[in-house]
């Protein structure tokens, strides 16, 4: 599996764009810059979806929201098993709800 590499600048892929909207090919823009045709694409398809020329997708800013959400997510779903956790040793120590094992 080729190793991953570090995001191009937003700069960059701006530029990269405004050359695909002034006409050059994307074919052309791979050969002459290192992203790929298709990473060029997915750029183009990206910064139309943006400023609202096409609608098959999420924008930046709704993928930026999606993925703050998805982590907060995430965080909340731990703390609820740390506090659940706790709750039942707690529990457990108070002798509130008897132990698990069934020794009878």
């Amino acid at each position: 599996m080729p190793k991953s590499r570090a995001p191009y600048p937003a700069e960059f892929r701006q530029q990269i764009v405004a050359l695909a909207e002034a006409g050059r090919t994307p074919q052309e823009l791979a050969q002459e810059f290192e992203p790929s045709e298709q990473t060029i694409r997915t750029w183009i398809k990206q910064a139309e979806i943006d400023v609202g020329k096409r609608h098959d997708g999420p924008t930046s800013d709704e993928k930026r929201e999606i993925s703050r959400l998805r982590k907060e997510v995430r965080q909340l779903r731990l703390e609820r098993d740390i506090l659940a956790k706790a709750a039942a040793w707690f529990a457990r120590e108070t002798d509130s709800v008897p132990p698990k094992s069934s020794s009878s």
